[in-house]
């Protein structure tokens, strides 16, 4: 989905919209296709050119910060990196609100998946098949050896391939509109992937995804049936078109999906809460359809996921403002699982909304018994002591969450609002400072960090510490404004 401007616009999406392909044998013995890319980009260089573009996405993508969707999406993704080979940088995986069925990686371990990709997989294993592949393109660096033989043919070739790059951050909004606004065939040539890079990160995928204990199966399957559903549509999902999936290629992923032992697997719980939650909130339907969908799919599936198209209803009656509709779904499904995630935000939003936020505060204060520092819980707390008009406690928890979790712009906001309700001006400034300077908004974060300095009483710790993140905002600009 990128489109040729004057040079390679995005190129920095490595392993863009790559599908999780068919992959080899039960075996490590893959084929060596050549270097590491040590000579084109370090790793350092590397996560360099990931940050800076992670904060072009935030700025310019719908990107989805719900703190129960970032925790399953992320829990998924670090299992199947435990059990990947070549990790060599950290891993962020992230949900952007797209109907499209897509996926990709770039420089420094981000993973992107639309949420459209929840609305077809109908399993975990098949949505673990798609992050498998991505984890792949990361960790054999295929964006840097494309990078590096496109150097090898012409000296022109590297200039052009890091002007790319560096238009897209210095222009965002222009990258990011060729990004949303090409096909992804223009994509393919730009990253130049050879058949070599996609048979790789299709082996390793396979054999991460096994070694993970998901169901391989789950890719064939999952593949077949798109080629199935649009081989006659007139403009395939970007996947497919980036990636095409013809009979020979889906045979030979059915051949080496079944060189592994079969595996048999019960649905996922979380899986299909994840899936409900984004279909209620993320799909882009309207309620009644929302509620007809969770209503058909739970007539046909399995007794141990029905809990999950009840969750799904109880969403849109939530977010309807039917809240005892909700509340009757809620109470019988915290009643049976008290800890789950899913359930706790959802009830704690509700008590909230019933204008009982002294109710939320105690079950998570509990639940934070049993799940110390988890980041739903915490964040879900930090909201209901403000709420409950406990601001000098939201401010503390806030301030230990964004200090644990610094580029979870949640925690900012919230402290933000925080603050604002105490009257506490510079740090109001602060934390607003903090989300610019995520979404590469550099001169107005050392700006808002400026005003609240000027704010803070003459010589405090309060003003020395602005100045010192005045500096290092600087630092940071300085670096990212010296990729152009």
């Amino acid at each position: 989905m990128l489109k040729r401007t004057r040079s390679l616009v995005c190129l920095c999406i490595a392993a863009a919209l790559s599908t999780p392909l068919p992959t080899s044998a039960n075996t490590t013995d893959l084929p060596d296709i050549g270097t590491a890319a040590g000579g084109t980009l370090t790793i350092d260089q590397e996560l360099i050119y990931g940050d800076a573009y992670m904060r072009i996405l935030r700025n310019s993508q719908p990107i989805v910060n719900d703190p129960v969707i970032n925790e399953y999406v992320t829990n998924l993704g670090h299992r199947l990196v435990a059990n990947a080979n070549d990790v060599k940088t950290p891993f962020q995986f992230f949900m952007i609100r797209d109907r499209n069925i897509n996926a990709f990686a770039f420089f420094g371990g981000y993973v992107a998946l639309h949420s459209g990709l929840f609305l077809h997989a109908q399993s975990e294993s098949e949505i673990a098949s798609v992050i498998a592949h991505e984890i792949a393109h990361v960790t054999q660096r295929h964006l840097a050896r494309s990078m590096e033989d496109q150097a090898r043919r012409s000296p022109a070739t590297m200039a052009a391939l890091v002007g790319g790059i560096l238009l897209a951050i210095a222009a965002p909004e222009a990258g990011i509109a060729a990004i949303t606004a090409t096909t992804a065939g223009n994509m393919q040539s730009q990253i130049n992937y050879t058949r070599s890079n996609e048979k790789e990160a299709d082996r390793f995928g396979i054999n991460t995804l096994a070694k993970a204990g998901f169901d391989v199966q789950a890719m064939p399957r999952f593949f077949g049936r798109l080629a199935d559903e649009y081989r006659y549509a007139s403009t395939p999902p970007p996947m497919l078109l980036t990636h095409p999936l013809p009979e020979d290629r889906i045979t030979d992923s059915r051949e080496r999906a079944r060189s592994y032992p079969p595996l048999k697997l019960a649905p996922s719980l979380d899986y299909h809460l994840a899936r409900a939650r984004i279909v209620a909130r993320y799909a882009g339907i309207d309620n009644d359809a929302a509620l007809d969908w969770f209503q058909r799919k739970g007539k046909k599936a399995p007794a141990s996921i029905n809990s999950s198209f009840e969750y799904g209803k109880a969403l849109v009656y939530l977010d309807s403002k039917q809240l005892d509709k909700a509340q009757l779904i809620l109470d019988k499904l915290i009643q049976n699982d008290p800890l789950n995630l899913f359930y706790l935000d959802a009830i704690s939003d509700l008590h909230i909304a019933q204008k009982n936020p002294e109710i939320a505060v105690k079950e998570l204060k509990s639940a934070l018994t049993r799940k110390p520092n988890n980041a739903v819980l915490t964040i879900n707390y930090a909201n209901a002591l403000l709420e409950d008009e406990k601001f000098d406690e939201s401010i503390r928890v806030l301030q230990r969450y964004t200090h644990d979790r610094p580029q979870d712009t949640n925690g900012w906001h919230l402290l933000s609002k925080a603050n604002i309700s105490q009257a506490n001006s510079d740090e109001d400034l602060a934390a607003r400072a903090e989300i610019l300077a995520l979404q590469a908004n550099w001169n107005k974060a050392i700006q808002y960090y400026t005003q609240a300095s000027q704010i803070a009483e003459l010589g405090s710790l309060k003003q020395a510490r602005y100045d010192a993140r005045i500096d290092q905002l600087m630092v940071q600009r300085d670096r990212f404004m010296s990729l152009q």
